[in-house]
């Protein structure tokens, strides 16, 4: 294995945080470090942003000495941005290459300039997609430079690939997050909580954060004597893009339980009912944000507050609290469930790099959940929850909320 070993290795991490980007970094220099010390690696800062620039860290032998202590963090120590490498417009307008330079040429021949043959890029669907463009470049340039990705996402919607990184840990935070601002239903006779919870356009996040929430609730213990009853710390309600939601329904169902429980809790996506608010938007004239890869601006749309807005009345709400747990929950360090898949998926990578094979580490759904180097042509976002999971059926019933008609979600 060592006859082709990688002279220097380059790691970069990219877009939006997730609970396993510090984790993954730390555990791709302990391996290499682990098989040969002498491999050289750098970390790019600012994901591609440091990339194009030829803005890196040297992992020296004190940071390969110390490189466990980045399992105990949240974040990317190395920094995040979103580019898109392709999105030449972006890229010149931010002063990361000048007028009339390829984005995808400069990142290539910075690599080269700094010695790289192995580039793992740790992120998403929008960074594997650019992970993807800049493999299929270098390799019809003939630059000899192999891309290895690992798939971070909260959303856990990358297809093929079973559980993405980070995703576990974030659920769990979401849910540790709740446990607190649930609470606030003693602030207020018929009070109406919306925990909007990170997902662009998949539910699942949003689904296993409320199953998280209610397994703490099966482990504690109750006076409801004294008002300390499971009924008004429970989740009542949950919405998610890919499950239709009949507004005046829910809004019998919830007025009944505030009634008996003078409280109301609902788990919200983010990107649960975000057409229909994008079109009152535009209806009204106003400008819908969007990022570099021309997705809207979810803070900007606020689907929380809209849920809000809608229920609050319909259910007789005296009071209206919104709260997100996303950054909360996606800035937390990989829990012992995420460390696990992460250092496979890291392990594995490494032996890739030793055999020059391409691709992104995931469990292949398509071939039989086996760990393996995922062709970066079939890797995609969009992968939809599948809202016939048995453990979220099993939600809804032991909540009394019917199960909405499928939604197919754009991407």
């Amino acid at each position: 294995m060592l006859m082709n070993k990688p002279k220097k290795v380059a790691i970069l991490t990219a877009g939006g945080l997730a609970p396993c980007l510090n984790s993954a970094v730390g555990s791709l220099i302990e391996r290499y470090t682990e098989i040969d010390p002498s491999i050289e690696i750098i970390c790019y800062r600012g994901g591609y942003k440091g990339l194009l620039l030829g803005d890196y860290y040297p992992v020296t032998a004190e940071v390969r000495e110390n490189a466990g202590l980045l399992q105990r963090f949240g974040g990317s120590v190395i920094g995040n941005s979103r580019v898109k490498l392709t999105n030449v417009k972006d890229c010149v307008k931010r002063g990361l290459v000048k007028e009339g330079e390829d984005p995808q040429k400069v990142a290539a021949d910075q690599l080269v300039k700094d010695g790289v043959d192995i580039l793992h890029t740790i992120g998403g669907d929008d960074t594997n997609t650019a992970a993807a463009d800049l493999a299929a470049f270098l390799a019809r340039n003939d630059y000899g430079l192999t891309v290895i990705g690992l798939p971070k996402t909260v959303d856990n919607d990358v297809f093929p690939i079973k559980q993405s990184l980070g995703a576990w840990t974030a659920a769990e935070q979401g849910a540790r997050y709740f446990w607190n601002v649930v609470a606030e239903n003693n602030s207020n006779p018929r009070m109406l909580i919306v925990h909007e919870v990170m997902g662009r356009n998949c539910g699942w996040l949003t689904a296993a954060t409320a199953q998280e929430y209610r397994k703490l609730l099966d482990r504690a213990e109750w006076l409801p004597e004294l008002g300390l009853s499971r009924e008004s710390y429970e989740v009542h309600a949950v919405f998610i893009p890919e499950m239709a939601i009949d507004l005046e329904a829910e809004a019998k169902r919830l007025r009944e339980v505030m009634d008996k429980v003078d409280c109301v809790n609902i788990f919200v996506s983010e990107g649960a009912g975000v057409e229909a608010i994008v079109a009152e938007m535009q209806a009204k004239g106003q400008e819908v944000p969007r990022d570099a890869f021309g997705h809207i601006k979810l803070d900007a749309v606020n689907p929380g507050k809209w849920f809000g807005e809608q229920f609050a009345q319909m259910i007789g709400a005296e009071k209206t609290l919104v709260q997100k747990s996303g950054y909360f929950a996606r800035a937390a360090a990989a829990n012992i469930d995420d460390m696990r898949l992460i250092k496979s998926c890291a392990d594995l990578a490494v032996e890739c790099a030793f055999r020059r094979e391409s691709g992104v580490m995931g469990h292949d759904e398509d071939n039989g959940n086996v760990l393996r180097a995922i062709e970066f042509p079939r890797i995609k976002g969009g992968k939809p929850f599948n809202i016939d999971s048995d453990w979220f059926t099993q939600i809804l019933a032991e909540i009394g909320q019917n199960k909405g008609a499928k939604v197919e979600v754009s991407h």
